[in-house]
């Protein structure tokens, strides 16, 4: 393509903005950033939201509107929407994250559909892998991360190599970093002591979060982490009551913080000295990249996606296992300041190298179905 050539128009069709997914519209759409290529994206739910389509990075956004009840079933209203969508423009192929999105573009349209999965078991229903053979010829999957890449291709032994790949998850680094507050302003917002030594958590109160091993796992290093430190926990959800009484029962009530949920958590990530994710088997954690933004030390859960993302600049442990977790956040606490100083510099090294959008760009273009993509649109 060059600065002469017609604009080709893409489809980005997405289940809604909800939690990760604005983010990742706009991951999407920035893969396009100074092409010939003008992004369209369609949300399946949510209501019309200017602020929302603002966040999107897409030269159009259109809100479908469509409730949870209303895309049960067959879908056939959402078809024939995105049909006539299709129709008013001329869109060369369509990227579609998640089940729903994928099988309704599939159904509307004879694009070129690439399917971006962003978790566990999207294949384990008989009736989702005899849909993928049906449309194979113009289907391809992309996968957030090696892990679901691995889960995928285990659910679809006959699919060809080259039609499932994995795009990682990324942030906007620079964007990602001026929006952090100093630490004494993560701190103050806080409400946490200025000279404590913090570990962080961020996420729902949820059983595959695994807050349980994490405050069983602080209680246990507590004796030989530095004095006055403290465990935060930011996030609600149902088993806030429970790991609030866990604390209590351990004699740590006094050292383990519950937030709550905190608007645009990730400016004050400062706060944290360790950022810890003790999550069951989690997709990519978009969580990680963030603190690592932030500077934070890395501990995480041997398995899912996380160990793709900190790799060796992070401290991983069995998942569940509180003795193997006490020992990383002890060997945490005893990091130099030099030492601190080289880790970050990595971490930020690492971010700009396979987490940013640049680098995204770059894979993207390599992938071998957007080769031969590719070469099709020019001939």
């Amino acid at each position: 393509m060059n600065s002469s050539s017609p604009a080709l128009r893409v489809l980005q069709f997405c289940h809604g903005y909800d939690g990760p997914f604005l983010d990742c519209a706009r991951q999407y759409a920035a893969l396009f950033s100074g092409t010939d290529y003008r992004v369209t994206t369609v949300f399946l739910t949510g209501e019309k939201d200017d602020r929302i389509a603002k966040q999107c990075a897409s030269d159009e956004v259109l809100f479908m509107e469509h409730s949870s009840k209303d895309i049960r079933g067959l879908k056939l209203r959402a078809i024939r929407e995105l049909r006539q969508i299709v129709k008013e423009r001329d869109f060369r192929f369509c990227i579609a994250h998640r089940s729903k999105p994928t099988y309704i573009a599939c159904l509307a349209t004879d694009l070129p559909v690439i399917g971006v999965h962003h978790a566990f078991g999207d294949f384990d229903r008989l009736g989702r892998r005899l849909f993928a053979k049906a449309f194979c010829s113009r289907l391809s999957l992309l996968a957030v991360s090696d892990a679901v890449h691995k889960d995928i291709s285990a659910r679809l032994p006959r699919w060809p190599d080259e039609c499932i790949q994995t795009l990682h998850n990324r942030i906007d680094v620079e964007a990602v970093c001026a929006g952090l507050v100093s630490k004494e302003q993560a701190r103050e917002a806080l409400k946490l002591p200025d000279d404590a030594w913090v570990v962080g958590n961020v996420g729902r109160l949820h059983p595959d979060k695994d807050q349980a091993t994490l405050i069983a796992g602080f209680a246990r290093a507590l004796p030989a982490l530095p004095p006055g430190s403290v465990l935060v926990i930011m996030g609600k959800g149902r088993l806030e009551d429970k790991l609030k009484a866990q604390a209590r029962q351990l004699g740590i009530s006094d050292r383990v913080i519950f937030t709550g949920q905190v608007p645009d958590a990730r400016r004050y990530f400062k706060a944290f000295d360790v950022f810890a994710l003790t999550s069951d088997h989690e997709p990519f954690g978009m969580v990680l990249l963030e603190a690592m933004a932030a500077g934070n030390v890395m501990v995480c859960s041997n398995c899912g996606g996380g160990p793709e993302v900190v790799g060796e600049d992070g401290r991983l442990f069995p998942l569940g296992d509180v003795s193997a977790l006490a020992t990383s956040l002890q060997a945490c606490a005893e990091l130099t300041g030099d030492q601190l100083q080289v880790l970050r510099k990595k971490q930020q090294e690492r971010l700009h190298r396979l987490f940013s959008d640049m680098a995204a760009r770059q894979t993207f273009w390599q992938l071998p179905f957007m080769a031969e993509l590719k070469k099709g649109l020019n001939e």
